[in-house]
């Protein structure tokens, strides 16, 4: 179908997507699926005192950032306060136990049959965890005297409720990857970003009355990071690879030849790194509310302040500096794990391919091997940067109120250009122009 005169590309392209009767019942059912995850986020669970816990949200700017990606279901306290993160762990347990214990190992590379299996591994180790990170949240809240001291058969219920509202969250990522449009937990993900950001836009109008010009700085500095995310998510370097095999049909031998390119990515490890990152710095905080005694401060009050991420400099150049490095280290060792997995040099031999001017075997690894560290350290660079901008934009503009919450924004344009590319496939399939070039 041809664009209309004067139609954006954008505009075209979904109207011509609402006028398929399948794309059409994706795009709704994957709606539909999102309003039914936007009314788990206000169910919420028992004993909670709301005064208590909006305050305690807003002293602690890295919850709040939790907060955000579960689109308020954790301030809420709501079943599905902790949104599909536990499954997004597990996932990652696996990806980094696979290539080290052979069972599994030899389970992946049994085809459709093994990875289906290990899908199933990591749903079952996804429940445990996130009875755990249920557990976790619930003995932080009860200690900020945000949550009433439960009794046992309270705490049990109350950790089921939140184990259950996960492993429906990830069912429901699972039934929009197979009847809807794109990666079905990546939507839930985003879906919970986009409505956290509404509340932002409600405080930007407060926060305008007291530093105007703080917020068209603070405004400047997120359009920046957005544009700079989105350069970096699309990098990549072309690796030209060859092929010449020889067929024989008939009796007789046919050579083949042609041309393509390895896609090597700047950015490899995607968001990964930084939920690593923000797992370990909890854990000092998180430790430190166990033993701090306000009456009485001592050393783990002092362990509390120091990582506290919304102390500005230079007490929070303590927090961020080592989240910066943590960040940074988590690239390059995530990104050599998944490098290593893809073993694309044996990949290249078994199709008939190699790279121009290189040799076949361990020349050809150790230049794919070089060629990744090189762009893994601009792309850890990168990443380390996105995570310390909130810090950055917060010192500079000194609006205290916002948070430029660029692991979100990370998340949220890679799921965006993901599905925007797979609905551009769908419309390709059937002849109608898209929306990307």
């Amino acid at each position: 179908m041809q664009q209309k005169e004067g139609q954006p590309r954008l505009i075209q392209a979904m109207r011509d997507a609402f006028s398929l009767p399948d794309l059409r019942k994706r795009l709704l059912f994957t709606f539909g699926m999102l309003v039914v995850f936007r009314f788990l986020v206000h169910v919420p669970l028992p004993g909670v005192d709301p005064e208590a816990l909006a305050q305690f949200f807003e002293q602690d700017s890295l919850l709040g950032m939790l907060n955000l990606f579960s689109g308020g279901a954790m301030k809420n306290f709501s079943v599905a306060a902790m949104g599909v993160y536990p499954y997004i762990t597990s996932s990652i347990i696996m990806q980094l136990l696979v290539p080290v214990i052979p069972s599994l190992q030899a389970i992946s590379q049994s085809g459709e049959a093994g990875q289906r299996k290990i899908n199933q591994i990591t749903h079952f180790l996804a429940v445990p965890l996130a009875a755990l990170q249920g557990y976790s949240q619930l003995a932080i809240l009860t200690s900020q005297n945000v949550l009433a001291r439960p009794d046992g058969i309270t705490t049990a219920t109350i950790i089921v409720s939140m184990t259950a509202g996960t492993m429906f969250l990830v069912w429901l990522g699972e039934l929009i990857t197979e009847r809807g449009i794109g990666n079905g937990i990546s939507i839930i993900i985003f879906g919970g970003i986009v409505a956290g950001l509404v509340e932002s836009l409600g405080r930007t109008g407060v926060a305008w009355q007291e530093n105007p010009i703080g917020v068209i700085v603070f405004v400047l500095v997120g359009v920046a990071t957005l544009v700079m995310i989105v350069m970096f998510i699309e990098a990549h370097r072309r690796i030209p690879v060859q092929y010449a095999r020889s067929t024989f049909r008939g009796g007789r031998m046919y050579r083949q030849s042609g041309s393509t390119y390895i896609p090597l990515r700047v950015n490899t490890a995607g968001m990964i790194p930084l939920i690593f990152a923000i797992a370990i710095m909890q854990l000092p905080r998180l430790i430190a509310s166990y033993f701090m005694n306000p009456q009485n401060p001592g050393f783990w009050d002092g362990v509390y302040r120091a990582f506290d991420s919304g102390a500005s400099a230079p007490q929070g150049l303590l927090y961020w500096g080592v989240y910066f490095l943590l960040v940074f280290g988590f690239t390059f060792f995530y990104t050599m794990v998944i490098f290593e997995q893809m073993n694309l040099t044996k990949t290249l031999q078994q199709q008939g391919g190699f790279i121009p001017g290189v040799r076949p075997g361990k020349s050809t690894a150790d230049y794919l091997s070089g060629v990744t560290k090189h762009l893994t350290f601009g792309g850890a660079t990168f990443l380390s940067v996105v995570a310390i901008i909130p810090f950055i934009a917060r010192e500079i503009t000194g609006v205290m109120m916002l948070t430029i919450s660029s692991t979100a924004i990370l998340i949220a344009v890679g799921v965006a250009l993901d599905t925007m590319k797979q609905l551009e496939s769908q419309l390709t399939m059937r002849r109608y122009d898209g929306f990307l070039k």
